[in-house]
Parts: structure tokens; C-alpha cells; sequence
């Protein structure tokens, strides 16, 4: 016969269970500089990995240099706070408007205020932005799609950007509106103006 559990006890036992959960679940250990370096430069064509400046994490939410470069290219590791998979590679002369939007962010500006921001600062010439074509790569995919100890990718998805600022459908030819198997402008006429290419969509 099973015995009964007094109020006390009770008490005793949920709170156990309650906090158990919290006190046992494990953080994933931040990945090695190595492994973001090696993790980040996936986003890249395989003859630009070698000599792209890579940026990453010693402690989380504090972005660092983690390897210097040469050949005009950045890249970004994975944020080890975000559940999600994302790394990027730009040209260097699209810093000065990424960068910004990062700082923006770290302040507190909501996401659909961050290109206002940074228009407006473009437009009073405080925030500079390419004068020639600048391309950016991307790599994508949930939890758990990249191993940071075997730098394989799962279930990731690629994309690709040229920007080219103020660029109009007039002006290149290009579409705005996206289309499966074609490229297509984002943001025409402004100084976020790029051209999308989805290899899969």
C-alpha cells in the first residue's frame, strides 16, 4: 500500500524537480578559435577561405578579430548565443555599414529602425557605403547543422549577395521581385541596393 506524502515533503520533492532541470542542463562549451575560423570560411568559394580576415568570439557577445587577412574579405563566425547556424563573408568595403548595423543592434535599435538609422546617416555622408560592386556570402541552417569538432554542415542553405547602392531594375535590368532560378534586386534605389541569388529556394 503506498504510504502518504505530507504537505512538507510534497513541497520538498517539486521544488527538486523543478529546479533539477535547470541546474543539470549543460551549456555547450564555446567553440576554439580554430573552429570558428575553420567554421566561418565555409561561406566562401573554396580559393577565398585561406586569406579571409575572420571575426569571432573568445567570450560570448563580444565580437574580436580572430585572424588577420589579405584579400579583402570578412567573415563572420557563428554566434555561439544564437540557437541557430549563421556565419558570413563580405568585402571589406561594406564594413563601415555592417559594422554599424551591429552597433546599432548591441544599442537596443529594433530591427525595421536599423536601416533607417544608417539611410539617413548615408545620406548625410557620416556612413560610407562601396562605390563599386561588393559581394557578401551566406550559410544558414537550424540547431545542430554545423559540428563544431568535424566543421561538417547539415541541412545549412547557401545565399548571395552583389550590393551595388542605388542600383534600380532600370538601371541593371535585374527584376525586384524574386523569381526560382533567377537573381533579383533587393532594396533598389537605396544604399542597401543588392542583387539576390538563392541556389536553391
Amino acid at each position: 500500500m503506498a504510504l502518504p506524502i505530507r504537505p512538507p515533503v510534497l513541497a520538498a520533492l517539486l521544488l527538486a524537480v523543478i529546479a533539477a532541470p535547470a541546474g543539470a542542463q549543460s551549456v555547450p562549451p564555446m567553440p576554439t578559435a580554430d573552429q570558428q575560423i575553420a567554421g566561418a570560411v565555409l561561406a566562401l568559394p573554396q580559393g577565398l577561405r585561406a586569406d579571409a580576415r575572420v571575426l569571432g568570439y573568445r567570450e560570448a557577445g563580444h565580437l574580436v578579430e580572430l585572424r588577420g587577412g589579405t584579400n579583402g574579405m570578412i567573415c563572420l563566425a557563428d554566434d555561439p548565443a544564437a540557437a541557430a547556424f549563421h556565419v558570413a563573408c563580405y568585402h571589406e568595403s561594406m564594413e563601415p555599414f555592417i559594422a554599424r548595423g551591429r552597433a546599432l543592434r548591441a544599442a537596443g535599435v529594433q530591427a525595421d529602425q536599423v536601416d533607417t538609422v544608417r539611410f539617413r546617416e548615408v545620406a548625410e555622408g557620416r556612413l560610407s557605403v562601396p562605390r563599386v560592386p561588393a559581394a557578401l556570402w551566406q550559410l544558414s541552417g537550424p540547431p545542430g547543422s554545423w559540428d563544431p569538432a568535424t566543421n561538417a554542415l547539415d541541412n545549412v542553405r547557401a545565399f548571395y549577395v552583389v550590393y551595388i547602392p542605388y542600383a534600380t531594375q532600370e538601371s541593371t535590368g535585374l527584376p525586384v521581385v524574386p523569381a526560382p532560378g533567377i537573381p533579383w534586386l533587393m532594396f533598389p534605389g537605396t544604399p542597401k541596393a543588392h542583387i539576390m541569388f538563392i541556389p536553391v529556394m
